[in-house]
């Protein structure tokens, strides 16, 4: 599997641990910037990279965004048909699990000023084992959100 990560400002410095955190998962990473720290940038134009990623191959490849606060990023990339990013910024790892095992998440979406590189170590590496289940409720419900062709 490939991962395509990206960030903003604000997720550079996790952006750039977890992107050496996956490699040692033994995971190739595929880093869409931004490459250099600049706090004017705007995490729409990274994002999306990834989300165009996910969309080629949406069975072999999944991603990373990361901003302040991640729902931005999230809010991004959703609205790509195909796209189903869950956010994480700290609480019970389930909410990680559950957008795995639920709704096939192909996106995860973090935010870096609320997680220390530890917890997004463990959410990362949770959301990369779980599988998604595939029972008939669920991919009921994942074509319905992505038949809604947005």
């Amino acid at each position: 599997m490939n991962i395509y990560i990206a960030s903003d400002h604000a997720g550079f410095e996790l952006k750039n641990a977890l992107t050496e955190f996956v490699k040692s998962l033994g995971v190739t990473v595929i880093d869409k910037g931004p490459f250099t720290l600049d706090e004017n940038d705007d995490y729409p134009d990274y994002v999306r990279l990834v989300a165009d990623e996910v969309l080629k191959d949406p069975n072999g490849v999944r991603g990373i965004v990361i901003g302040g606060s991640g729902q931005g990023e999230a809010m991004v990339v959703n609205r790509r048909a195909g796209i189903r990013a869950a956010v994480y910024y700290g609480g019970p790892l389930d909410i990680v699990t559950l957008s795995r095992e639920h709704n096939d998440a192909n996106i995860l979406s973090l935010g870096a000023r609320f997680l220390a590189t530890e917890d997004a170590e463990k959410a990362v590496k949770l959301w990369l084992e779980t599988q998604f289940k595939g029972e008939e409720h669920h991919k009921r419900r994942i074509e319905k959100i992505d038949g809604l062709g947005f």
